[in-house]
């Protein structure tokens, strides 16, 4: 997947669509994108953590990362793992249909925090079609093709925005239990502040050992790494919108830069000063 993004984390161009076939898949810890992501599960079994919800996919579920959005994969490697990934530059196409709204199914995903869709037995056989359609017109090399591929990809966010639609909001369903969400809907709150795993564990009236068993066995990963990527997330964000690399440090709740500078670039690639220079 790394060929359809740039050293820099953006997309190369306007989508990349990947159909993937495979008994593992690639495992990452809590990360971000500069682009957005539709996922279509087509077989397989596997936990998606997105900001402080938790989702487990069936076949034919979509789920919508949209961009700077923190997630994670958990796959059940024992069975065979396939699934529909596209790559969307949302600047792309705004530019090119302003006001059609193809990206209201990630705005609704936001705003409801519920990033998961669950198309019945009519969408789901509309949702084949498209992917259908899509994948016969990959190999075109005709004239037009590119601009035939494109409209494909235009017709199936159409699509999943009309699901996102339908789909009434269900509330209570973040997967987590009610402590460690509370911890999460806390910690996201509240991340530029000075968190310790102590004070969490008060806050929701857990052992600090029981509730760091049960952070890291509900969101698979650790409180401080969870706090650490929250933390570089938002720098990052305010790094893309002209803040300098030490405010925006400072802003999101490090307070040795040093540290920051070497935690950026573990997760990243890149040092903050040249996420600076690429806007």
């Amino acid at each position: 997947m790394e060929t359809a993004i740039n050293r820099a984390g953006y997309l190369r161009e306007s989508y990349h669509y990947f159909h993937l076939r495979d008994t593992a898949g690639q495992e990452l810890d809590f990360h971000f994108h500069e682009f957005d992501k539709l996922i279509i599960l087509i077989s397989g079994k596997v936990d998606y953590r997105v900001e402080s919800s938790s989702y487990e996919l069936h076949p034919w579920d979509v789920l919508l990362v949209g961009h700077h959005t923190i997630h994670k994969a958990e796959i059940d490697k024992s069975v065979p793992y396939e699934r529909i990934i596209i790559y969307l530059d949302r600047g792309h196409f705004e530019r090119s249909m302003p006001g059609a709204g193809l990206f209201d199914s990630f705005e609704l995903a936001d705003k409801r925090s519920r990033h998961l869709l669950t198309p019945n037995a009519e969408q789901i056989e509309a949702l084949k079609a498209a992917i259908a359609a899509y994948e016969r017109a990959a190999g075109d090399e005709l004239f037009g093709a590119q601009t035939l591929r494109e409209t494909l990809i235009i017709q199936l966010l159409i699509q999943i925005s009309r699901l996102a639609e339908a789909e009434e909001p269900r509330a209570g369903q973040s997967g987590y239990d009610a402590k460690i969400q509370q911890a999460l809907s806390y910690i996201n709150e509240n991340f530029r502040k000075e968190l310790t795993v102590d004070a969490l564990a008060e806050r929701v009236f857990l052992s600090r050992y029981h509730f760091m068993r049960l952070f890291k066995a509900q969101t698979g990963s650790t409180v401080h790494a969870y706090i650490r990527q929250k933390r570089l997330m938002n720098a990052a964000r305010l790094i893309r919108e002209g803040v300098s690399a030490g405010k925006a440090a400072f802003e999101s709740g490090f307070a040795d830069y040093s540290a920051f500078h070497r935690a950026f670039r573990e997760s990243f690639g890149t040092s903050p000063g040249k996420l600076a220079g690429r806007k």
